[in-house]
């Protein structure tokens, strides 16, 4: 989205393709932005009863995808991930491509589709690796942040979610779900945290009421310094402002958005799942902006690494400054520019 935003001047017509029943229809209409879904299904890890069912769906998509640009006609394909991708590249293998990778490590879906692709755009230099093999331009852009959610200042963001502005932030969250196990380490360690300064805990909707629950139980002194959210739409932009300390689990998202903020996180990546959040999280704790905390070391270690910072400030300081410097403002702009120089390429 932060792409087609940075494109908004320009005489483009656009058309979002996604799946059946996906969430993102609602927000992509919403945006003005024209969206048809087609039927498509992962293949890898699935298991063999599932499996047939999944690649008829898939052969339905590359169908429909097929019906779908033949009456579009794009100059240009622009692909950011997802097996819904794989029928509408298979189908557009003719047709100039753009693949942008948010994570570190290319997921197999765009890992094929890059072989149809003219411009390979990644996060970081370390992405790199991944293409070696590769005919396409690999453009290193960093991710692409939408404008509104940087539009924040500090002080707004303090008033909009009610906090002090003498006292340190530690924002929790575990994206649109949530994260089980984030929201359990943090209401097993909430009393030391809240003494180390105030908690804004984006629950997603997995544990909203039982968090809710041990919030009303809590004294008023330490209730006013406990925030809660079910989730944070237009308001994400202030949390990530008002933060001195996130943590959170390490998609592809966290790879744009902290460094935008500059703020030092404390990330857990999801342990059952392919490692590209592994792979994000160790890519930011090697540069020094993070910490990477296993899932299964959270009761044990999340209060003392939490303290360990906020004890030694100066290492608080050196990781902000390191991330804010892994920001690339211009990334949407990069982007937005390949696209319509393919375009052009493909009108000469």
């Amino acid at each position: 989205m932060a792409v087609l935003q940075a494109l908004k001047n320009k005489s483009v017509d656009v058309l979002w393709v996604g799946g059946e029943g996906g969430m993102e229809a609602d927000l992509v209409r919403r945006e003005g932005i024209a969206y048809q879904a087609i039927p498509a299904a992962g293949l890898h890890g699935v298991g063999p009863l599932r499996l047939p069912g999944n690649a008829l769906k898939l052969g339905r998509g590359l169908f429909v995808a097929r019906r779908i640009l033949r009456a579009y006609r794009p100059d240009v394909l622009f692909f950011t991930g997802g097996y819904v991708a794989v029928p509408v590249a298979m189908a557009g293998r003719n047709i100039p491509t753009l693949v942008y990778v948010p994570d570190i490590e290319p997921g197999l879906a765009l890992k094929g589709i890059s072989r149809y692709a003219e411009v390979i755009a990644v996060t970081a230099e370390a992405s790199r690796q991944y293409f070696t093999e590769t005919k396409a331009e690999v453009l290193v852009s960093g991710y692409p942040v939408r404008e509104s959610l940087l539009a924040w200042t500090r002080e707004d963001a303090l008033e909009a979610l009610n906090l002090r502005a003498d006292e340190p932030v530690l924002l929790f969250f575990g994206g649109s779900k949530g994260a089980r196990s984030i929201n359990r380490a943090l209401l097993h360690h909430l009393d030391g945290l809240l003494t180390l300064g105030q908690v804004v805990h984006i629950t997603g909707r997995l544990d909203w009421e039982y968090v809710q629950e041990e919030h009303h139980r809590l004294p008023a002194s330490m209730a006013s310094r406990y925030h809660i959210f079910p989730y944070l739409h237009e308001r994400m932009g202030a949390a990530l402002r008002a933060a001195d300390l996130v943590v959170a689990r390490a998609g592809a998202s966290t790879l744009g958005e902290f460094p935008a903020f500059g703020v030092p996180a404390i990330l857990v990546p999801y342990p059952h799942a392919w490692r590209y959040q592994k792979v994000n999280a160790d890519y930011l704790a090697s540069e020094g902006a993070a910490i990477l905390l296993e899932d299964a070391d959270l009761w044990g270690k999340l209060l003392l690494t939490v303290q360990a910072l906020f004890e030694h400030p100066e290492r608080l300081q050196a990781m902000r400054e390191v991330m804010h410097s892994l920001h690339r403002p211009a990334a949407a702009r990069q982007i937005g520019q390949a696209l319509l120089t393919l375009g052009e390429r493909k009108t000469a």
